[in-house]
């Protein structure tokens, strides 16, 4: 179970990545690669899924850092990089955490960090997008798409802009993918990895961005 956490952790780095980036192309105002335009990592969560035998495990990571320019005109233009310490994984189990930080899975003494560098972005509708690009986890890379959702776009009134420190606009994304642990490396020396816990690693991101 533990090394289906790491690789879902991992996964869900890139996906934060993605999302970050999918959610100005749907919106006429929002996302518009202003600098002060950012993740509100307090609202914005990297969560993963993984079996157990039959029995879904889920787990999150506490400790990450995503950079977003997004064109909203031409969202192709747009660009999103993700940096996630794979240190800060939490399934709510501490053993089982630590396990996961060991050479066993993430090996986070040697790798301490997962990222995803998006190489491009494409509109599939109003409020879908695709976000390409490199993860890399335990120093293997690979090219990902990552599906995004533009959960929705708020304009904040002027009375209430200080109030939420100072944002003039808030959007939220979703996005959701799968990824195998193995392509990675992540949890495949031990018989109990392969035989106990899933090959397939589900990650689903929420993220709350503001701009100020």
């Amino acid at each position: 179970m533990r090394k289906f956490l790491v690789a879902a952790n991992l996964l869900l780095v890139g996906l934060l990545a993605v999302v970050a980036l999918a959610p100005n192309p749907t919106s006429a105002s929002a996302l518009r690669g202003d600098p002060a335009w950012g993740v509100d990592a307090a609202h914005t969560e990297v969560n993963f899924s993984v079996t157990h035998f039959f029995t879904p495990v889920t787990g999150t990571f506490r400790d990450f850092d995503v950079t977003l320019n997004y064109d909203a005109s031409y969202p192709e233009n747009s660009t999103v990089e993700a940096k996630i310490a794979v240190a800060s994984v939490d399934t709510g189990n501490e053993r089982r955490d630590d396990h996961l930080r060991s050479a066993d899975w993430f090996e986070t003494d040697k790798y301490p960090y997962m990222t995803f560098k998006s190489t491009s972005v494409r509109k599939i509708s109003a409020d879908r997008l695709v976000a390409r690009g490199e993860l890399t986890i335990k120093g293997h890379s690979r090219e990902v798409e990552l599906p995004i959702t533009l959960l929705g776009v708020k304009q904040i009134p002027e009375q209430m802009q200080e109030m939420l420190g100072g944002s003039r606009e808030i959007a939220s994304f979703r996005a959701a993918m799968s990824i195998v642990r193995g392509d990675y490396d992540v949890g495949v020396g031990s018989w109990a990895a392969n035989l106990v816990v899933g090959d397939d690693v589900g990650i689903e991101i929420l993220l709350e961005a503001h701009n100020r």
